[in-house]
């Protein structure tokens, strides 16, 4: 089973990576970009541009409310700047990812550590926080979370992995009220 986002969130003490293939490499900075490796991480330690388009097109997956998807030129769809997660749909979002929804307990961490907006719902901005925590604590498990979005190693889309060409282009979100 996948770490927690949380337990990457309330780390703090030195990560050491001796039992990794590069231990004295730096997080997010792995593949070569001489030999055309993207990288996730830019030289200040912030979210590369193309990384970003990456997890906005995730983002875009799982928020509320249902949109028209607006595509990037690299055909990744940009979500409305008002959007956010609900609970439904960090629940979609952790379960594809991880294999299980997050516990309350860490639904309320991230609530907490992350930019959510006046309702506690997790906006773009705290998407990109936690994966500039997770990439920079484990980068291999943000290429895992990739590759499960349909990612390959250039940050391009996967052709047989391109689900959301084949579908509508609206979220996919459905609420029920009782």
């Amino acid at each position: 089973m996948a770490p927690s986002v949380a337990a990457h969130l309330m780390r703090t003490e030195s990560i050491s990576r001796a039992d990794t293939p590069e231990p004295s490499a730096r997080q997010g900075r792995r593949n070569d970009s001489s030999q055309g490796g993207v990288q996730l991480l830019d030289p200040d330690g912030g979210l590369s541009k193309r990384f970003e388009g990456c997890l906005a097109h995730i983002f875009a997956k799982y928020i509320e409310p249902p949109f028209v998807a607006e595509r990037t030129e690299l055909g990744l769809m940009k979500p409305p700047k008002d959007a956010y997660l609900t609970e439904a749909g960090l629940d979609r979002y952790a379960t594809e990812t991880n294999g299980q929804p997050f516990t309350s307990e860490t639904k309320q961490e991230l609530k907490d550590m992350l930019d959510c907006d006046t309702q506690g719902r997790l906006t773009l901005e705290g998407f990109f926080q936690i994966y500039q925590l997770q990439t920079e604590n484990d980068e291999e498990e943000t290429w895992k979370d990739l590759s499960t979005h349909g990612f390959g190693r250039d940050l391009n889309l996967v052709s047989s992995r391109r689900e959301d060409e084949d579908e509508p282009a609206t979220s996919t979100s459905a609420t029920t009220s009782t």
